[in-house]
Protein backbone atom coordinates (compact mmCIF):
# COMPACT_ATOMS: atom_id res chain seq x y z
CA UNK A 1 0.00 0.00 0.00
CA UNK A 2 1.45 3.19 -1.03
CA UNK A 3 1.65 6.05 1.21
CA UNK A 4 -1.49 8.27 2.66
CA UNK A 5 -1.51 12.14 1.61
CA UNK A 6 -3.84 14.28 2.26
CA UNK A 7 -5.61 17.66 1.14
CA UNK A 8 -4.14 19.46 4.16
CA UNK A 9 -2.89 22.68 5.16
CA UNK A 10 0.67 23.50 3.83
CA UNK A 11 2.42 22.88 7.33
CA UNK A 12 0.51 19.19 7.23
CA UNK A 13 2.22 18.79 3.72
CA UNK A 14 5.76 19.60 4.97
CA UNK A 15 5.10 17.31 7.40
CA UNK A 16 3.92 14.79 5.20
CA UNK A 17 6.65 15.20 2.61
CA UNK A 18 9.02 15.26 5.06
CA UNK A 19 8.39 11.17 6.00
CA UNK A 20 7.56 9.66 2.27
CA UNK A 21 9.60 6.73 2.34
CA UNK A 22 11.22 8.22 5.19
CA UNK A 23 13.61 10.20 2.93
CA UNK A 24 13.54 13.84 4.16
CA UNK A 25 12.22 16.55 1.73
CA UNK A 26 13.02 19.90 2.24
CA UNK A 27 12.07 23.42 0.45
CA UNK A 28 13.53 26.56 0.80
CA UNK A 29 12.59 29.29 3.14
CA UNK A 30 12.23 31.54 -0.14
CA UNK A 31 9.33 28.63 -1.62
CA UNK A 32 7.76 28.95 2.15
CA UNK A 33 7.23 32.85 1.67
CA UNK A 34 6.03 32.78 -1.80
CA UNK A 35 3.39 30.51 -0.13
CA UNK A 36 2.79 32.97 2.19
CA UNK A 37 2.83 36.12 0.39
CA UNK A 38 0.68 34.43 -2.08
CA UNK A 39 -2.18 33.97 0.52
CA UNK A 40 -1.36 37.45 1.56
CA UNK A 41 -2.11 38.83 -1.88
CA UNK A 42 -4.82 36.86 -2.34
CA UNK A 43 -6.62 37.75 0.39
CA UNK A 44 -5.79 41.67 -0.46
CA UNK A 45 -7.72 44.16 -2.65
CA UNK A 46 -6.11 45.35 -5.34
CA UNK A 47 -2.65 46.34 -5.02
CA UNK A 48 -0.33 45.49 -1.74
CA UNK A 49 2.99 47.58 -1.69
CA UNK A 50 6.60 45.74 -1.48
CA UNK A 51 7.48 47.82 1.79
CA UNK A 52 3.86 46.52 2.98
CA UNK A 53 3.83 42.74 2.29
CA UNK A 54 7.20 42.62 3.53
CA UNK A 55 6.47 43.88 6.45
CA UNK A 56 3.89 41.86 7.42
CA UNK A 57 5.90 38.28 6.16
CA UNK A 58 8.87 39.79 8.38
CA UNK A 59 11.18 40.20 5.62
CA UNK A 60 13.25 42.93 3.56
CA UNK A 61 11.89 44.11 0.03
CA UNK A 62 15.38 42.82 -1.40
CA UNK A 63 14.43 39.74 -0.33
CA UNK A 64 11.14 39.81 -1.37
CA UNK A 65 12.16 40.62 -4.76
CA UNK A 66 13.78 37.33 -5.01
CA UNK A 67 10.92 35.44 -3.46
CA UNK A 68 8.10 37.47 -5.84
CA UNK A 69 10.47 37.21 -9.13
CA UNK A 70 9.20 33.85 -9.99
CA UNK A 71 6.10 33.74 -9.08
CA UNK A 72 5.90 37.01 -11.62
CA UNK A 73 7.77 34.84 -13.91
CA UNK A 74 5.28 32.03 -13.99
CA UNK A 75 2.34 33.99 -14.09
CA UNK A 76 1.44 33.62 -10.59
CA UNK A 77 1.12 37.50 -9.43
CA UNK A 78 1.81 40.45 -11.38
CA UNK A 79 3.57 43.55 -10.14
CA UNK A 80 3.44 46.93 -10.92
CA UNK A 81 7.16 48.83 -10.07
CA UNK A 82 7.64 52.13 -8.76
CA UNK A 83 7.34 54.02 -5.76
CA UNK A 84 3.34 53.45 -6.34
CA UNK A 85 4.24 49.91 -7.23
CA UNK A 86 3.10 46.12 -5.40
CA UNK A 87 1.76 42.85 -6.26
CA UNK A 88 -1.67 41.17 -7.13
CA UNK A 89 -2.61 38.22 -7.98
CA UNK A 90 -2.48 37.39 -11.61
CA UNK A 91 -5.12 35.01 -11.92
CA UNK A 92 -8.01 33.74 -9.62
CA UNK A 93 -6.19 32.84 -6.14
CA UNK A 94 -8.62 29.56 -5.91
CA UNK A 95 -6.82 28.33 -8.97
CA UNK A 96 -3.37 27.99 -7.70
CA UNK A 97 -2.30 25.23 -6.01
CA UNK A 98 0.71 24.89 -4.03
CA UNK A 99 2.55 22.67 -6.59
CA UNK A 100 2.18 25.82 -8.66
CA UNK A 101 3.88 27.66 -6.42
CA UNK A 102 6.37 25.20 -4.83
CA UNK A 103 7.88 24.86 -8.71
CA UNK A 104 7.91 28.31 -9.59
CA UNK A 105 10.28 28.74 -6.94
CA UNK A 106 12.36 25.75 -6.71
CA UNK A 107 11.61 24.49 -10.22
CA UNK A 108 9.38 21.05 -12.05
CA UNK A 109 9.74 18.11 -9.86
CA UNK A 110 12.35 15.77 -11.65
CA UNK A 111 10.68 12.35 -11.93
CA UNK A 112 13.90 10.90 -13.05
CA UNK A 113 16.03 11.84 -10.20
CA UNK A 114 16.88 8.75 -8.36
CA UNK A 115 16.98 9.79 -4.32
CA UNK A 116 19.69 7.47 -3.43
CA UNK A 117 22.52 8.50 -5.98
CA UNK A 118 21.29 11.74 -6.39
CA UNK A 119 21.37 11.60 -10.70
CA UNK A 120 19.26 9.96 -12.95
CA UNK A 121 17.24 6.65 -12.38
CA UNK A 122 19.89 4.48 -13.85
CA UNK A 123 19.18 0.78 -14.98
CA UNK A 124 19.16 -1.65 -12.90
CA UNK A 125 17.24 0.56 -10.46
CA UNK A 126 17.92 1.12 -7.32
CA UNK A 127 16.36 -0.74 -4.39
CA UNK A 128 13.93 2.41 -3.35
CA UNK A 129 13.03 2.81 -7.38
CA UNK A 130 9.48 1.13 -7.07
CA UNK A 131 8.24 2.13 -3.51
CA UNK A 132 9.70 6.31 -4.03
CA UNK A 133 8.02 6.70 -7.61
CA UNK A 134 4.61 5.77 -5.86
CA UNK A 135 5.34 7.90 -2.78
CA UNK A 136 6.19 10.71 -5.63
CA UNK A 137 3.22 10.40 -7.42
CA UNK A 138 0.66 10.37 -4.43
CA UNK A 139 3.02 13.58 -3.27
CA UNK A 140 3.03 15.58 -6.59
CA UNK A 141 -0.47 14.62 -6.32
CA UNK A 142 -1.80 15.93 -3.29
CA UNK A 143 0.38 19.10 -3.68
CA UNK A 144 -1.07 19.69 -6.86
CA UNK A 145 -4.94 19.22 -5.56
CA UNK A 146 -3.35 21.39 -2.28
CA UNK A 147 -4.82 25.07 -3.01
CA UNK A 148 -2.25 27.98 -2.25
CA UNK A 149 -4.39 30.06 -0.49
CA UNK A 150 -5.51 27.41 2.22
Amino acid sequence: MGPRLSAVGERDIACAAATVAGVRLELTRKTDLALQAFRVLAASDGLVPRRSLADSLGTTTGFLAQVMTPLVRAGLVASRPGPRGGYRPAADPRAVSVLQVIEAVEGPIDPDKCVLVGGPCGTPVCSLHQAWMAARVALEDALRRAPAIE
